[in-house]
């Protein structure tokens, strides 16, 4: 059996990469490609708890005990549900993965990406997506998509948020054979339309 592809959606909050995966969930539908979608942190249910603490704990959460708990539910997440759905044939499309970690805790909480990508071979078991989308919208653009109820990462300052957007291009620059940026200021549609065309070059 063929194994699946694994594609990530990439971007910082307010970027719109969730209403992709589901625009794009819809096209592999509507061509019978089998795939499953899932989101990275809270793809297990051990990883729903997990995730809970990461966006709403209201107390100090230290740079590196925010880190090894993305590692941790990436490692539930990969044992046990993308690598037995891409073993079975079927393509995972994932909100998030190891480039957001890179992104926010590499690069916003300068703990060094290079680092971080060390660590995530070990919790993933060095898997990487076969194609990576990063949605990129201007700060300003994001943070009013976002709006005023905001978890506990969409609440820090903007600089925080502009090292997060400066991380995913350079991340895109420095994996070019698999991170396509999209330009996310675009209205939805137009935003698919992008994809689409993207995916059909990768498919097909």
């Amino acid at each position: 059996m063929k194994k699946g592809l694994f594609i990530t959606f990439e971007g910082a909050d307010g970027s719109g990469k969730s209403t992709q995966l589901e625009l794009a969930a819809k096209y592999f539908e509507e061509r019978k490609i089998e795939s499953i979608k899932t989101r990275d942190p809270g793809g297990t249910p051990l990883g729903c708890k997990i995730r809970e603490i990461l966006l709403n704990y209201e107390g100090d959460v230290a740079p590196y005990c925010e880190l090894f708990l993305y590692l941790a539910d990436r490692a539930q997440h990969i044992d046990e549900k993308i690598l037995p759905a891409l073993n079975n044939g079927k393509s995972v499309l994932c909100d998030r993965y190891v480039d957001s970690t890179m992104a926010y805790q590499g690069y916003a909480r300068e703990l060094g990406a290079e680092q971080i990508l060390q660590l995530n071979h070990i919790a993933a078991k060095s898997l990487m997506p076969d194609l990576t989308f990063v949605f990129d919208v201007d700060t300003e653009v994001a943070a009013q998509r976002v709006g005023s109820k905001k978890d506990r990462l969409e609440s820090e300052a903007d600089d925080f948020h502009r090292k997060v957007r400066e991380g995913y291009l350079d991340l895109a620059g420095k994996f070019p054979e698999r991170i396509v940026v999209i330009n996310a200021n675009k209205d939805i549609e137009e935003v698919h339309r992008d994809v689409v065309r993207v995916l059909e070059e990768f498919l097909f």
